[in-house]
């Protein structure tokens, strides 16, 4: 489940194939709101049928596979609609899905061994979720709102050229590394928390950690790399117009 390839992914490489060599690219499609049962179908024609920038899928599929963008790579300002329900669902996997199996895992080693190591890993995570759940409600309801926006205003023939107070600027700022606690709390399991008849639980935490780990880098590598990039276009060409 987390062996990663470095696979190059191109346009004519069925969407299945990506699977197979990657398994975290299920995320990915469901991110995309792509559905499975995807037959033969190549990634390019899955764009096609799905309306997705084809060279923003490619960007987004090898950050799986550990490429970074290319400086060279075409967006246009109607990906931002895209790109944040992608994060939009990533949120939504993040919130209603890991951070309950997470809590989940760690009640059940608290029941088997209470020691009391085990709850300061309990009131460890609680806070740290705090703080991303905190980074995801300032993202839904202050930057996308605002990108969106943007993107409006600039769909308009004679768009209003005002500039905003608030800028991706203050985005960048505010988007924090949300990963690092991640690791503090592998490390914790791995290498001090004392063990009592709770390695097969242990071990399925560690591994809904290590996926949220994944996706969450993911996530902050689209936003840093390909949205914040788009965003300041976007302001520059309002302010352009002045």
């Amino acid at each position: 489940m987390y062996q990663k390839n470095n696979l190059f992914i191109i346009s004519d490489i069925k969407v299945s194939d990506i699977i197979f060599d990657n398994t975290f690219f299920l995320l990915m499609l469901e991110h995309f709101g792509i559905d499975l049962a995807l037959h033969e179908k190549t990634i390019e024609q899955i764009c096609h049928e799905y309306n997705i920038n084809l060279e923003l899928f490619l960007t987004i599929a090898n950050l799986y596979n550990g490429f970074k963008p290319s400086p060279t790579a075409e967006y246009s300002f109607k990906d931002t609609q895209i790109i944040i329900n992608y994060l939009k669902k990533s949120h939504q996997y993040y919130l209603n899905e890991k951070y309950p199996q997470i809590r989940n895992y760690i009640e059940k080693i608290y029941e088997i061994n209470d020691h009391a190591e085990i709850l300061m890993v309990e009131k460890f995570f609680d806070k740290y979720f705090k703080e991303v759940t905190e980074h995801l409600d300032y993202e839904n309801l202050v930057v996308f709102p605002y990108v969106l926006n943007l993107d409006k205003r600039l769909s308009q023939k004679n768009y209003d050229n005002t500039v905003s107070n608030y800028s991706v600027t203050e985005y960048r700022e505010h988007h924090n590394d949300i990963e690092e606690k991640l690791t503090d709390l592998k490390n914790l399991l791995i290498k001090y928390l004392p063990q009592k008849n709770d390695q097969q639980i242990r071990r399925n935490l560690l591994f809904c950690l290590f996926e949220l780990e994944y996706d969450l880098k993911i996530h902050s590598q689209i936003e840093d790399s390909i949205l914040i990039p788009l965003v300041k276009k976007m302001e520059q060409l309002i302010k352009q117009k002045k």
